[in-house]
């Protein structure tokens, strides 16, 4: 619920074996043809899945039914200062790469909506917390805009895994484990971008950077966790155990930022919390 108003079925993810260690300067002379054909490739994966059955209805608490509708406000949205900016940044693939993430955000926005329409409830305007980190991601350029937007991936992670793992609802595990999977590939789609652009940066500079970030991070899961109580009591997921997850799964995306770990390779999906963990997991 934290982006901008910006299928693989529920599975559990297995650990990421990560890709060949390279200096992050390095990483920002590659293009992003390979995303662009991953993303492509999704699309038509996802295009021949269909919908879930929306027929078969939905039975939601009130508590699940208020948090989806914030976190669908998070979900949608064109994405315009983004993709603005990653057309300028003039990075090969890079705006058509971040075009089509756009357009998987947005329709995790229409999932949502149309989870929460089979149970019988509509969608809200706004909330104040997006308006919080639309007003953050627009405050400098590509570099806060993609750190912000991985605040909000590393939420989603635990929120929709949260989600999918702790409801008896059917419907709504399928429309969570399909999101929760597009946010596992979300990752090393950001965190090669956050690498390259810190690469440039002495070392100090790209620890300091990865520091505030992982404080951000910390105080977006102490929002949601205090925002969204009720429903994640109701997954079986308590306030304590849910900050605790998010503050401790950021580690090592931030040192794939910062060139202390290797970013996996495209198509390599960032392991979703869950029993047993793993090394780029909840543990």
């Amino acid at each position: 619920m934290l982006k901008n108003r910006l299928t693989h079925q529920a599975d559990h993810a297995h650990p990421a074996r990560p890709a060949r260690p390279a200096h992050p300067a390095n990483e920002d002379r590659e293009d992003y043809a390979d995303w662009v054909a991953a993303f492509h490739a999704e699309r038509r994966r996802r295009d021949t899945l269909g919908d879930p059955a929306w027929e078969q209805g939905s039975r939601l608490p009130a508590a699940l039914v208020r948090s989806i509708q914030r976190f669908e406000v998070g979900e949608g949205g064109d994405g315009a200062q983004l993709l603005a900016k990653a057309r300028r940044a003039g990075i090969p693939g890079y705006g058509e790469a971040a075009a089509l993430f756009v357009a998987e955000e947005r329709n995790h926005a229409r999932l949502l909506a149309l989870l929460l329409a089979a149970a019988g409830a509509g969608t809200l305007d706004g909330h104040w917390t997006d308006t919080v980190f639309v007003r953050l991601r627009r405050t400098l350029g590509l570099r806060t805009e993609v750190l912000v937007l991985m605040v909000a991936e590393v939420v989603a992670l635990r929120y929709y895994q949260a989600l999918r793992d702790g409801t008896d609802d059917p419907l709504t595990a399928e429309v969570s484990g399909r999101i929760l999977a597009d946010e596992e590939r979300h990752v090393p789609f950001h965190c090669r971008r956050l690498r390259a652009d810190l690469g440039r940066r002495p070392l100090p500079a790209r620890r300091g950077t990865t520091a505030a970030w992982r404080g951000l991070v910390a105080g977006a899961a102490l929002v949601v966790a205090y925002d969204h109580g009720p429903a994640l009591r109701a997954l079986g997921v308590s306030r304590t155990a849910f900050f605790r997850d998010v503050v401790r799964s950021c580690g090592p995306m931030a040192a794939m930022m910062d060139g202390r770990l290797p970013v996996p390779e495209r198509g390599v999906t960032f392991a979703a919390p869950g029993p047993g963990g793993g090394q780029l997991g909840y543990s």
